[in-house]
């Protein structure tokens, strides 16, 4: 299968990508373009997506600004990480490869992202897929809070009193979260190597996420503290399927709000997943998400 990589420069800021298949084929498909997670994650994690590109449908992959191949800033003020920069790139890395339809396909945070986008309502967006993503982080952290309220009370306290305290760089504090993740992020065991690409990635240099989001996944202290798009999802026209894990960290709770507020979506709730079902339950993620792409491009299966 044909993969290529080059990278967007747009003045000081690169950003890699990856192309699995020819979008420049006579017969090729509809493409998918990926969108990560984190923010300040890298794309490895998603990699094992490139199966899509088996039927003749390129697949897109690209590292944010700031992680991973693509261009850092390790010492740039904390303002500069916005979703309105996120956004900016994922539109000019579209237009860069001449991508005229497209579906978008984003997890977690790449899903918030790709909400943003299909809310401006852009001409060539077919459909998106919204992973293990909410619409509003009050939402979020509330019931995430209720998740860690649920821990075993060694646990439990353990991360709320290191976190009162801001010390989360102990190493108690951050076996805590690892027990955390183990029920809410990812239940592979062993963890999958493409996943530990990016969790290595990400402590060689968090400074995207720690902008972003904050010291960790249970309190939004960074600049999407506040993010809500509730009110604009009301724009949406593209076809939107979202999917989401019983045990996932973004809880059912949360991803309800997401469905309420977008008309005519469809959601998948995978029993068997947490946060990272494309990992976790591979087949009936890929069943789910190849099936929603025919239907949206029209194909008779």
């Amino acid at each position: 299968m044909l993969i290529t990589e080059g990278v967007l420069e747009r003045g000081d800021l690169t950003t890699w990508y990856q192309v699995v298949g020819d979008l420049g084929a006579d017969d090729a498909r509809t493409p998918v373009v990926v969108c990560h997670g984190g923010p300040g994650l890298t794309h490895d994690y998603l990699s094992a997506l490139r199966v899509l590109a088996e039927s003749g449908r390129p697949v897109v992959f690209y590292d944010q600004f700031g992680s991973g191949r693509s261009g850092r800033l390790p010492g740039v003020d904390a303002g500069f990480w916005t979703v309105p920069l996120f956004l900016r790139e994922l539109t000019d890395l579209i237009a860069h490869l001449g991508i005229g339809e497209y579906h978008l396909l984003g997890h977690s945070w790449g899903g918030m992202l790709g909400l943003e986008l299909a809310a401006q309502v852009p001409a060539g967006l077919r459909s998106l897929v919204v992973a293990d993503a909410f619409a509003r982080s009050r939402t979020y952290s509330t019931e995430v809070a209720g998740l860690v309220a649920a821990l075993p009370e060694d646990v439990r306290s353990t991360i709320e009193r290191h976190e009162a305290a801001g010390s989360t760089s102990d190493p108690d504090y951050q076996e805590a979260v690892r027990a955390f993740y183990r029920l809410h992020v990812c239940r592979c065991r062993p963890v999958p190597d493409e996943l530990l690409r990016t969790l290595g990635a990400l402590a060689e240099d968090s400074t995207v996420y720690l902008a972003m989001a904050g010291p960790s996944e249970f309190r939004l202290t960074g600049n999407l503290r506040d993010w809500d798009i509730t009110g604009r999802l009301g724009a949406v026209t593209a076809d939107v399927l979202i999917v989401s894990g019983r045990h996932d960290e973004v809880t059912p709770g949360a991803v309800a709000e997401l469905h309420a507020a977008l008309p005519g979506s469809r959601w998948e709730l995978i029993e068997d997943a947490s946060h990272m079902p494309h990992l976790e339950t591979p087949g009936r993620f890929l069943e789910l998400v190849e099936k929603f792409f025919d239907d949206a491009d029209g194909v008779r299966r």
